[in-house]
């Protein structure tokens, strides 16, 4: 897939976690959100930090490091650090970009609220952890 211009908003609904997301919604979402980027091998976030936030992937790709091993590898349309956010603790993994990567990053403190003004957002974030959650289940079964 190409990458995601977020400056066009429509272009995000390419994307998963917002495909079929009204217009305006997509638009709230963008205003809403802080968009940085990160250059490759950059740490976007380490295990232990306590500046919490829920950052979604619109381009590139990151991987999920636990006491200096690669677990998993995210990429566009996902998310992370949303666990952390939302129960105010400390990152559980470090998180760094295996390539040029651009997020939409909402602040810990504004999560829960950004999560209630976007319900389907929400749904879908849920059903990915829902996935993620039985994934790791049959992995150690």
């Amino acid at each position: 897939m190409d990458a995601v211009d977020i400056e066009r908003p429509e272009e995000l609904g390419r994307l998963a976690l917002f495909a079929d997301l009204p217009a305006g919604e997509i638009e709230a979402i963008l205003r809403s959100c802080e968009r940085m980027r990160y250059s490759e091998g950059e740490w976007v976030l380490r295990e232990g930090e306590t500046n919490s936030a829920l950052y979604m992937i619109v381009d590139g790709e990151v991987a999920t490091v636990i006491g200096d091993v690669d677990r998993r590898v995210l990429s566009k349309g996902s998310f992370f650090g949303e666990v952390s956010a939302l129960l105010g603790e400390p990152a559980s993994a470090s998180i760094t970009a295996r390539s040029a990567v651009t997020c939409l990053v909402v602040p810990g403190g504004e999560v829960r609220d950004f999560l209630l003004a976007h319900p389907l957002l929400a749904v879908r974030m849920l059903m990915a952890e829902a996935r993620r959650l039985k994934t790791a289940s049959e992995w150690h079964a």
